[in-house]
């Protein structure tokens, strides 16, 4: 008899902790509330962030193509140039010497070779003997020409129109000639045009095309925003990562996990603002869409159909859920493009972000009465 009362007495406390359990749960959802925003219209942009660094469209390092103390400079910092204007001169005092010795070898083989073509012409010489006379003769003329280019090298012209950047080397420097370490003289640039040559995430290149315009600022001028447009992408990453049969990119990939690539944007500079080497922060349009149907990206959601969104309407004067699914196009900073669903223009979308609730062990555990002893 004792057990047919603990069985009732269990269910009924169990139906008890039921009803409580349930009558929470209808609560909860009456009382729930939302945080919405409205569904809008409006010109949607997607942009993609990279840091680069100004440059001139063309610049050239000045060296000499013989080594010699540099004699003079004739031009300064910030000094505008033309093409075979001369810029400096090296000390050619030893080339002259070897010139006029070139000179000096040269009348003598000039000499000989007519002396040895008259004897030749009246049998008194040898064919043989022409021939070394005039090989004497040629090899003199070729001393002469190069004696007279290293002399023509001690005065260096400007290649290029444009100007002067940095401080050119003072007079008294051994200018060395080479090509591995050159002794730069100075520089010249163009800056009638500025480029800026960006790195661009691995993830991001894919979005970036040839044409695409940007916008960018610099410290200098933080207020000022100046435009670029893409004008070529690198096929390669700027480490060449992919290179395996060099060691030394091999060991500059696995000291950098993040893949960068070089993209080149030009950048009018009509104020002259603009100097090598200012670091410029751009915003890369990648899309655009004009008066798209959006939503913010926060009242976006998923589940095992794709995405969606909550569409809160009042019934009853209480807010009413409803799941609407979506296909999304244009992803902007705050919004994302609708490209299908049945949303329109005003309506309210949940913002309101809630993970999925589990029931506790405990919550679970009181779901029914235990089971009786057997």
């Amino acid at each position: 008899m004792k057990w047919k009362i603990f069985i009732v007495a269990a269910l009924i406390i169990g139906a008890a902790v039921g009803y409580k359990f349930y009558s929470d749960s209808i609560n909860t959802e009456v009382d729930k509330t939302y945080e919405t925003a409205k569904v809008i219209r409006t010109d949607l942009t997607r942009t993609v962030s990279a840091t680069g660094t100004v440059q001139p469209r063309e610049s050239v390092e000045v060296s000499g193509k013989v080594t010699a103390r540099i004699q003079e400079i004739l031009v300064e910092e910030n000094d505008r140039v033309t093409e075979g204007q001369v810029v400096a001169i090296l000390d050619g005092k030893d080339f002259e010497a070897k010139l006029d010795q070139a000179n000096f070898t040269l009348t003598n083989a000039r000499q000989k070779l007519e002396r040895t073509e008259r004897l030749y012409k009246i049998g008194a010489k040898s064919q043989e003997e022409l021939q070394d006379a005039q090989y004497e003769y040629d090899r003199a003329k070729s001393a002469v020409d190069l004696a007279e280019d290293d002399v023509n090298q001690t005065v260096i012209t400007a290649p290029m129109d444009g100007i002067v950047v940095g401080e050119p080397k003072t007079p008294g420097t051994m200018a060395v000639q080479g090509s591995n370490n050159p002794t730069v003289i100075m520089r010249i640039a163009d800056l009638s045009e500025k480029l800026v040559k960006a790195k661009v995430d691995e993830t991001d290149i894919g979005s970036v095309k040839v044409g695409e315009t940007a916008t960018f600022t610099v410290d200098a001028y933080p207020d000022k925003t100046f435009r670029a447009q893409v004008l070529k992408i690198s096929q390669t990453d700027t480490t060449n990562s992919w290179d395996t049969s060099s060691s030394t990119t091999s060991s500059s990939n696995s000291s950098n996990s993040v893949i960068y690539y070089y993209v080149t944007f030009s950048a009018p500079d009509e104020e002259n603002l603009l100097l090598p080497a200012m670091t410029a922060r751009l915003d890369i349009v990648v899309g655009q869409v004009r008066n798209a149907l959006c939503v913010p990206i926060a009242a976006l959601k998923t589940d095992n159909q794709g995405a969606y969104v909550e569409r809160i309407t009042v019934k009853n004067g209480k807010p009413v859920a409803e799941k609407v699914h979506v296909t999304v196009g244009l992803y902007g900073e705050e919004f994302v493009e609708v490209t299908g669903g049945d949303l329109n223009p005003g309506d309210d979308v949940s913002i309101t972000y809630e993970a999925e609730k589990q029931p506790s062990n405990q919550n679970r555990r009181r779901m029914g009465p235990p089971h009786p002893p057997m």
